[in-house]
């Protein structure tokens, strides 16, 4: 917000009386003496093993938590992230922990077992999601991707933390309210973009963007063993390479989704394969880019998929 001074002090205090007075409504308990004892509280300690789970608990606390996000590097593969003595400080000092589970960030579950502090409310964004059942193999762990567990997350983010400073339940209530309008809007784009392009069939380098895919009614055509082994750090068979190759050279797809935190010799080569028949390759990553929070990062996301069917 830019405000103006062209009408002098008194529209500035004008302004500033209502800013205030927003803000005890949303965060105090109705009399000055309220707003006073609820403000000064200690925020929340947080710990979010990714950026994304980290920005999710700001957009639901505000200022009343204080988030740590273990994995904050765009650049830093998920999967091989080993976790430091930092790190485990961090958790003993938490009220609330935000994990993604399924296999993905057991590194916090590791240290949690460690920890001089036990108690605090831990969430698994995938046992949330309900999509923690099936084998490994089966299960597709990154529901971050998906808006519906997303919103199902910041409903039980806000619990935790209206347990963890009951003075302020009624706010986080609200911005998880808000948050999950943002996401109605994200899954209304979806929506839109399946009357258009359901059916088309796309490539990915690994199962990252699936849920999201998967809403825009695309079909996944990647051998899963391709996939899968990129995921895993697997070596790829020659055979898995030659057959998801086969899809971009014979234009088979309307994209390639390619994950851009995990590449290696063999997405590299599907992705030049895409590039070099014309098929557009739409870059995904696991956690936020820079400067980005979790709504803009969808919003892009989307909106660069919708692109790439459109062409």
């Amino acid at each position: 917000m830019h405000l103006s001074t062209a009408h002098g002090p008194l529209l500035v205090t004008g302004v500033a009386l209502a800013l205030t007075c927003a803000f005890a409504g949303s965060w105090g308990s109705g009399s000055r003496d309220g707003v006073r004892s609820a403000t000064s509280a200690p925020a929340v300690p947080v710990v979010a093993s990714t950026t994304v789970y980290g920005d999710i608990v700001e957009q639901i606390g505000g200022d009343k938590v204080k988030v740590v996000s273990l994995i904050g590097d765009p650049a830093q593969d998920p999967h091989s992230y080993e976790a430091s003595t930092q790190n485990r400080l961090e958790l003993s000092k938490a009220k609330v922990v935000v994990e993604n589970g399924g296999g993905y960030d057991d590194f916090i579950d590791t240290m949690l077992h460690g920890a001089q502090n036990s108690s605090p409310a831990v969430i698994n964004a995938v046992k949330v999601s309900g999509k923690g059942s099936g084998t490994s193999a089966e299960r597709n762990e990154h529901v971050w991707y998906d808006l519906p567990a997303m919103g199902k997350l910041a409903d039980r983010i806000a619990a935790a933390l209206a347990r963890a400073a009951p003075a302020h339940a009624g706010a986080f209530r609200d911005h998880a309210k808000a948050f999950k309008g943002e996401l109605a809007l994200l899954e209304k784009k979806e929506r839109q973009i399946k009357a258009e392009h359901g059916g088309a069939a796309v490539a990915v380098t690994e199962p990252v963007p699936l849920y999201m895919t998967e809403a825009m009614g695309l079909r996944n055509e990647t051998p899963a063993d391709f996939s899968q082994a990129v995921e895993e750090g697997d070596d790829v068979s020659a055979r898995s390479l030659q057959r998801t190759l086969a899809l971009l050279t014979g234009e088979r797809v309307k994209a390639l989704v390619h994950n851009t935190q995990t590449s290696g010799p063999p997405t590299e080569k599907v992705k030049a394969a895409a590039e070099d028949h014309g098929i557009p390759v739409v870059p995904v990553t696991e956690t936020l880019p820079r400067g980005e929070d979790y709504i803009g990062w969808m919003t892009a996301n989307i909106a660069a998929v919708k692109s790439a069917l459109d062409r």
